[in-house]
C-alpha cells in the first residue's frame, strides 16, 4: 500500500499569528534597517546544550536548535508536510522511502545528502534517549542514493513521517563529535555564531539557506531565569519576545503600552509520576489514594485561571488521540480508606521533586497538593532542584514522585503514550501488557479512526491505573514588543523565528 506524503496522526497545529503593523521603531531593536535587525528572545528555560540528539525532548534545546537545523518533515494541519524531504511512500508494511530536497546545502556550503540523514538518525538511536521508543522498530537506514533514504522496520510503523518531524539533521560525519554540537552546522535559516552556557545563544542569518531567507540579521536567545527580570526587560525594550508568562504576572504585560499579549491552545501539560519501582507506589490503591486526596479542580482554578483547565486525559485535549475521562473525585475519606486497604493505615512518608523554574506556578501547585496530602496522613517532603540536577535524578529514577511540564511534540498521542507508558519505556516502573498491545496496534495502523479508538482505550487504562496525576492542561501565552511582526506561536510552543521582523 502506498501512503505518499501522508502523515499518520496529529491534530491541527493551530497557530497564533501576530502579523502586527509596526508602531514605530524602538531604540533597542536596531532601528528599521532590515539588514541590521536583531531579534531578542528570552525563553522561560534556557538550553542546557545545543546537542538536540542528546536532549531531543527538551523544549528549550529544541526551540533553539530548530532555528539552525531542520527535519525531514514538519507538522501542518495535523499532517506531516515536506521540509528536507519532499515526498515519501510506504512501499510495503515494513519499508518507508523518503525523497530528499535537491539543492540544499549546510551553512558552511557543503551539500546535504542522504548520508547526513542516515548518520543523524543512527546517532540519535544509539543514544537511546527520549525519542528512542518512537524509533525502536527501525532496524536499518539506507542512503540509497544522495537524495533517497530508505527506512526498514521490524513492524509496521505508520507514525514514522510524524516522528521524523522531531529528528533534526546535522552533518552525518560529524554528529558523533561533542565539538560539533558546541556550534552545530545545519541547513536552516540561521547559523550558530556562539553558545555561552547560562548567558546567551547568538545566531545570524544563513544567506545560503535554500528557502525563504530570515528577516532579521541576528537572533539572540537570552538566559534570564527570573520572570520578573524578563518582564522588566520586555518593558524596557531590552527583549522583544517572551513566552510562558505565569498567570499571576499576566497583568504586567497585558494591556500595557508598547506590548502585545496573546493566548492560544497548547500541547503542554503537567504530570506527577509515581516511581512504581519502589513501595508504596507499586500499589495501585496508594496511587489512587493520592488522587482522591487532592481537589484538582479548585487548585487549577485558583492557580491558573484562564491559562489552564483540569485535565481529562493523559494528553491534552488539543492532541489527536485524547479523550474525555471522568476526573478522580475529591474524597479524603476514600483516600484514607484506600491507604488502609493497601496496608498503610497510618499513612506514608514520601518525597516529590520538581525542577526550579520548571513551569508556571509549579511550586505553588506542589505546595497545594502537599498540604492536601498531609490531611489524610501522607507526608510529602518537597525537593525543588536545579534543572541539571533534576534531569540527572529524573533519568536515574532517583525520586519518589516527579512533577514537571511535558508536551506532545508531534500533536499525536503516539509521541507521549508509546514513548512513556510501555513496558519497554521503563520510565517509572509501570508495565501493562494489554496497554502495550493496544499502543502497538495504534502505531502500526494507517486508519485514523481506528487509531483514535485505540488511543481512547489506552488513555483509560493509564487513567484507571493511576499511573500518574494529570492535573492541568496548559495554554500557550506570550508577549512581544508591538514592533514585532510575523510571529506565529504554534500549539507546541516552539516558535520558528525565521519570518519574524522588528520594525
Amino acid at each position: 500500500m502506498i501512503a505518499r506524503s501522508r502523515a499518520i496522526g496529529g491534530l491541527a497545529a493551530v497557530a497564533l499569528v501576530m502579523g502586527l503593523a509596526a508602531c514605530g521603531g524602538s531604540a533597542g531593536s536596531a532601528g528599521s534597517d532590515a539588514e541590521g535587525q536583531v531579534l531578542r528572545y528570552a525563553p522561560q528555560l534556557f538550553p542546557v546544550s545545543l546537542d538536540v540528539q542528546q536532549f531531543p525532548a527538551e523544549e528549550a534545546v529544541q526551540t533553539t536548535v530548530q532555528q539552525g537545523l531542520e527535519t525531514l518533515t514538519v507538522m501542518k494541519d495535523g499532517q506531516a508536510a515536506p521540509k528536507l524531504a519532499t515526498s515519501w511512500e510506504s512501499t510495503d508494511e515494513k519499508t518507508w522511502v523518503f525523497h530528499l530536497r535537491d539543492g540544499v546545502t549546510f551553512s558552511d556550503g557543503s551539500a546535504f545528502t542522504a548520508k547526513d540523514v542516515k548518520g543523524s538518525v543512527e546517532r540519535l538511536k544509539s543514544l537511546k534517549g527520549a525519542l528512542d521508543p518512537l524509533l525502536a522498530s527501525v532496524t536499518g537506514i539506507d542512503a540509497t542514493d544522495d537524495h533517497t533514504v530508505t527506512f526498514h522496520t521490524s513492524a509496521p510503523l505508520g507514525t514514522l513521517p510524524s516522528t521524523l518531524s522531531l529528528v533534526f539533521i546535522g552533518q552525518g560525519d560529524k554528529v558523533t563529535s561533542d565539538t560539533y554540537w558546541q556550534k552545530p552546522i545545519g541547513t536552516g535559516p540561521f547559523k550558530f555564531d556562539s553558545f555561552s552556557p547560562d548567558d546567551r545563544v547568538v545566531l545570524s542569518r544563513n544567506d545560503k539557506y535554500w528557502g525563504t531567507k530570515a528577516k532579521v540579521a541576528k537572533l539572540e536567545v537570552l538566559n534570564m531565569p527570573e520572570i520578573s527580570a524578563r518582564i522588566t526587560a520586555l518593558n524596557n525594550d531590552e527583549v522583544d519576545v517572551l513566552a510562558s508568562i505565569p498567570p499571576d504576572q499576566v497583568a504586567e504585560v497585558s494591556g500595557v503600552d508598547g506590548i502585545k499579549y496573546g493566548v492560544g491552545p497548547s500541547f503542554n501539560y503537567y504530570f506527577i509520576w509515581f516511581n512504581q519501582n519502589n513501595k508504596p507506589f507499586d500499589n495501585v490503591k496508594v496511587r489512587q489514594a493520592m488522587l482522591h486526596a487532592i481537589d484538582i479542580k479548585s487548585v487549577v482554578g485558583n492557580l491558573f485561571g484562564d491559562l489552564g483547565t483540569a485535565a481529562q486525559s493523559p494528553v491534552t485535549q488539543a492532541v489527536f488521540g485524547s479523550t474525555r475521562l471522568e476526573p478522580y473525585s475529591y474524597d479524603p475519606a476514600l483516600a484514607k480508606q484506600l491507604l488502609t486497604e493497601a496496608g498503610y493505615p497510618n499513612g506514608i512518608d514520601t518525597t516529590i521533586q520538581w525542577p526550579l523554574a520548571g513551569g508556571p506556578n509549579i511550586k505553588a501547585m506542589a505546595q497545594a497538593f502537599i498540604s492536601s496530602w498531609e490531611k489524610v496522613g501522607i507526608k510529602v517532603q518537597p525537593q525543588e532542584k536545579e534543572r541539571a540536577t533534576w534531569l540527572k535524578d529524573f533519568g536515574a529514577l532517583n525520586w519518589d514522585m516527579n512533577l514537571q511540564t511535558n508536551t506532545t511534540g508531534t500533536g499525536d498521542a503516539d509521541f507521549t503514550l508509546n514513548r512513556l507508558y510501555t513496558c519497554a519505556a521503563k520510565r517509572m516502573g509501570y508495565c501493562n501488557k494489554d496497554l502495550d498491545s493496544i499502543l502497538a496496534k495504534a502505531r502500526g495502523s494507517l486508519d485514523q479512526n481506528e487509531r483514535k479508538t485505540l488511543y481512547a482505550q489506552a488513555d483509560k487504562i493509564i487513567w484507571d491505573d493511576a499511573v500518574g496525576i494529570f492535573p492541568v492542561d496548559l495554554k500557550n501565552n506570550y508577549a512581544v514588543r508591538d514592533n514585532v511582526k510575523g510571529l506565529e506561536m504554534p500549539v507546541n510552543g516552539r516558535p520558528d523565528f525565521s519570518q519574524v521582523s522588528v520594525g
